[in-house]
C-alpha cells in the first residue's frame, strides 16, 4: 500500500448495491492513476472469510479479528474492481449474492466497523484515493473534496445485476433479485451503525436512464471544479 498521506485529495462515491459504483470508481481511478478503494469488497470479505473459517456471523469479537487482519488489495480493469485476497483472485466469489448477504450481516457489526475503519483510511495516499461505498463521504472520509452518491431504481440495478450474473454462468431469478436489493436497501438505510444515506454535502446521480460514460462524466465534471486536477 502507499505511504498514507492525510493530505491526499480524497473522492468519495457511496450509495446502493447494483448502482455502478465499482464500474465507475474503476474507470476514474484509471483515468486519474489513483488509489482505489472498494469498501464493500471489504465486507464481502470479511464475510467470506469468516464463513470460510466457520465462525458464526454474530460472534462480533471473531468477525471483527478477521476484519482486522485481511490481506486484501484492488486493481482497477476496464470493467470494473479485480480483488485479490492473500494472493487469489476472489472477484467473481465476493459478487454472488450469497456473500452480498454475508457482506450486509457483518457490515452492521460495531466492531468490525471499528476494525475496518483505519484500515480503510490508510487508503488516503497520494495522488489521490477514490473511495467506493457505502459511508465514505458520511463516516470514513467525511473531509472527501468530493462526495457523490450514486443511485439506481430497484428495478434497474436487479436488471443489472440478473445481467452479471447470468453472464458469469450463475443461475438468477429477477424477481428474487429485485426485492432482495429492496429489501437490502430497507436494512441498510434503517440500521443503527452508519445507515446508507447522501453525506449532506453530496451530490447525488441518478444512475437509473445513464450511461457508465456518462456517470463518469459527470463526476469528473465536479472533480475538475473542485480543483483535483
Amino acid at each position: 500500500m502507499a505511504v498514507v498521506n492525510p493530505d491526499a485529495p480524497v473522492i468519495t462515491v457511496d450509495g446502493p448495491s447494483g448502482a455502478g459504483k465499482g464500474t465507475v470508481c474503476a474507470r476514474l481511478a484509471q483515468e486519474l492513476n489513483w488509489q482505489l478503494l472498494d469498501s464493500g469488497a471489504l465486507y464481502r470479505i470479511t464475510g467470506l472469510a469468516s464463513d470460510r473459517k466457520g465462525l458464526a456471523l454474530d460472534d462480533e469479537s471473531a468477525v471483527a479479528g478477521v476484519a482486522a487482519n485481511l490481506d486484501v488489495r484492488f486493481e482497477p480493469t476496464p470493467i470494473g474492481v479485480k480483488v485479490i485476497l492473500e494472493g487469489d483472485d476472489v472477484t467473481d466469489q465476493i459478487r454472488t449474492e450469497e456473500v452480498g448477504s454475508l457482506a450486509s450481516q457483518v457490515a452492521a457489526l460495531s466492531e468490525v466497523r471499528a476494525a475496518l475503519l483505519q484500515r480503510q483510511r490508510d487508503f488516503q495516499a497520494l495522488p489521490g484515493v477514490i473511495a467506493d461505498g457505502r459511508d465514505m463521504g458520511t463516516v470514513v472520509f467525511p473531509q472527501a473534496q468530493v462526495k457523490v452518491f450514486l443511485t439506481a431504481s430497484a428495478e434497474e440495478r436487479g436488471q443489472r445485476r440478473y445481467k452479471q450474473l447470468t453472464e458469469k454462468g450463475f443461475d438468477a431469478s429477477l424477481p428474487a433479485l429485485i426485492e432482495d436489493i429492496r429489501a437490502r436497501d430497507e436494512r441498510d438505510s434503517n440500521r443503527a451503525v452508519a445507515p446508507l444515506k447522501p453525506a449532506d454535502d453530496a451530490t447525488v446521480i441518478d444512475s437509473t436512464s445513464m450511461s457508465i460514460e456518462e456517470v463518469c462524466n459527470q463526476v469528473l465534471d465536479l472533480v475538475n471544479k473542485a480543483g483535483l486536477t
